[in-house]
């Protein structure tokens, strides 16, 4: 298979790297880094980075950024960088690349544990996850020629647990090798419009 994967240098992006590459044509794609620049605030970046890519048999998503403040002390300038990043971005990317898949492709985007377990400080998180969520499961019944559009819902990382592990006092963790294995499973498998939970024993 010949499959992007967006955020390709994150945490979560190295490890599906890392799982694919090895039996797949694995192109990956980032805002600053990898084999095709992309900015998924733009629709004209996307398309161009497809343009150079041609056309593939899945996209994946580990991209995105939301903001973290307390309830009353988000600006709106907080939520733009949540909505337009990791919910608008995702949908812009799933659209058009629509244009670029192969016949019974797919798209796998990334959402949260906070979708159903939400933090403190995490509100944006939680409205941004679920609607991601909710986006697949509608999109994915109107995806043309067989297409099917998931998405992966991680727990935090082990290997993040220096950078926010303050943000989830109790929650279990797991390595990014293991969240990796449902990024296959959806391009790999049946699902459509289903959200994958990679939480651990939090599940």
């Amino acid at each position: 298979m010949k499959i992007a994967i967006v955020g390709a240098s994150g945490t979560i992006g190295k490890a599906v790297v890392e799982l694919l590459e090895a039996g797949h044509e694995v192109i990956k794609m980032g805002n600053t880094s990898g084999d095709v620049l992309i900015d998924m605030s733009s629709r004209e970046s996307i398309r161009a980075a497809f343009d150079k890519v041609g056309n593939i048999d899945a996209i994946i998503s580990t991209a995105g950024q939301v903001s973290f403040k307390p309830l009353g002390e988000y600006s709106d300038e907080d939520w733009e960088v949540s909505l337009q990043s990791k919910l608008m971005g995702q949908i812009r990317l799933t659209e058009e690349g629509l244009n670029y898949l192969n016949d019974g492709g797919s798209v796998t985007l990334t959402s949260g544990i906070t979708s159903d377990f939400p933090i403190r400080f995490g509100t944006s998180a939680t409205t941004v996850g679920g609607a991601i969520e909710f986006f697949a499961k509608s999109a994915g019944l109107e995806a043309p020629r067989g297409i099917r559009i998931n998405v992966v819902s991680p727990t935090m990382l082990e290997e993040s647990v220096p950078v926010y592990g303050d943000f989830f006092p109790g929650f279990l963790t797991i390595p990014g090798k293991e969240v990796a294995q449902s990024y296959k499973r959806s391009i790999m498998g049946l699902e459509n419009g289903h959200t994958f939970k990679c939480f651990g024993g939090n599940s």
